[in-house]
């Protein structure tokens, strides 16, 4: 078995319909600011583990005002707040306190300050924000997280939505020189030295970095890897969270989810692995294991949830042009959407994060509308 069922719910009888995907993204929205509490949003219960409130762009301040901005430019939404001062008091109060602050790291892009100041940049551009940023890019070059939340994986992107490739190569060159030759990189993270194969903290997030200006030698070295750790089973795939464990992690569970497991190696290497039938098998298996496991039980977000899970589909759609992932994908659409309904009905309130709540979810539900793959937080258009 390469799944947990009783990680995973049975998917929700819905047939797509748009018109379900724009009101969810709306009421999304509009729950958004109507709950916003003149810095922060509240803490949901499954994100609150005594250390918020929150300002970062991975489930703080930050994340939430990126993605109303993303759907107000793409004509989803319209907002009724001006944020730019909402920003730019979250970067004071982020410099005085910073979240996660067992693991300080300004740097980082998910959880420090420079997710929040391309947030602001995003809204209100300037050259002394800009300045910071590079600062900040600059300072992460040689970090040894080697990974996307806290690492210059990261900053490489920020790099670029500055439009400063010559921080991004510098940044690059260095993670290609800590490539090693196992093709993995190793993590300086929580207090170890784990080697992570998922986008959040490993492998797949560095490759991420690396494919805006591929070589052949990422390429090659990248779908090697991603062959190299595939766990098989019945035409199915699934990827262990750390190169030397088990699928079965400490709770006896085994993850299906974006950050660790098929759905994120696949929405990961699905554009940058080689064009051969032995990676086209393995994108495919591991894609059928994330229908067949189904939809998340943890609920609908983007990192650990069944919107992050059907990054997946529209990736493989747009790699194989088969119309059957996109049908998965607004499949698992709807039933996140229902998921946030559920949720809301059950505790009187919405879940207000980035890539553990509802506003990436609303972001999912737009992309599963035109049929696009451009992950939130990853793609060069995002930030720019």
């Amino acid at each position: 078995m390469l799944y947990s069922p009783e990680s995973h719910e049975p998917l929700e009888p819905r047939a797509w319909d748009p018109d379900v995907a724009f009101t969810t993204i709306r009421e999304i929205a509009a729950d958004c600011e109507a709950s916003f509490e003149s810095l922060f949003w509240p803490i949901h219960p499954r994100d609150d583990e005594g250390d918020g409130p929150f300002t970062s762009l991975y489930e703080g301040t930050a994340g939430v005002i990126y993605a109303l901005d993303l759907l107000a430019r793409r004509g989803l939404i319209d907002t009724t707040r001006d944020y730019v001062p909402v920003l730019e008091q979250a970067v004071e109060v982020h410099r005085a306190k910073p979240e996660f602050e067992q693991w300080a790291h300004p740097p980082s892009l998910l959880g420090g300050e420079t997710g929040i100041l391309l947030t602001l940049h995003r809204l209100a551009p300037s050259a002394e924000i800009a300045g910071r940023i590079a600062e900040l890019v600059a300072a992460n070059v040689e970090d040894l997280h080697h990974e996307f939340m806290w690492g210059s994986p990261g900053t490489m992107l920020a790099a670029r939505a500055i439009d400063r490739l010559d921080l991004w190569r510098e940044s690059a060159d260095h993670l290609r020189d800590a490539w090693e030759d196992s093709g993995l990189w190793t993590q300086d993270l929580y207090g170890g030295t784990p080697q992570y194969l998922g986008p959040a903290h490993g492998f797949a997030g560095c490759v991420l970095a690396l494919a805006h200006e591929p070589d052949e030698d990422v390429h090659r070295r990248a779908s090697a890897t991603f062959k190299r750790f595939a766990v098989e089973e019945d035409g199915l795939a699934n990827w262990p969270p750390v190169a030397d464990g088990e699928l079965v992690q400490r709770d006896g569970t085994i993850r299906v989810q974006w950050c660790h497991g098929a759905p994120g190696m696949v929405a990961s290497l699905a554009e940058i692995a080689r064009r051969d039938d032995e990676h086209e098998r393995l994108l495919v298996a591991g894609g059928e294991l994330t229908w067949r496991a189904g939809p998340l039980e943890k609920g609908a977000s983007l990192c650990h949830g069944t919107a992050g899970n059907g990054l997946a589909f529209l990736k493989l759609f747009r790699r194989t042009g088969d119309e059957l992932w996109l049908e998965r994908a607004r499949s698992f659409a709807m039933h996140a959407a229902a998921q946030v309904e559920r949720e809301r009905r059950a505790l009187g309130r919405g879940r207000y994060s980035l890539w553990t709540g509802d506003p990436g979810t609303a972001l999912y539900l737009a992309l599963c509308v035109d049929g696009s793959a451009s992950l939130p937080g990853f793609d060069d258009n995002d930030f720019v």
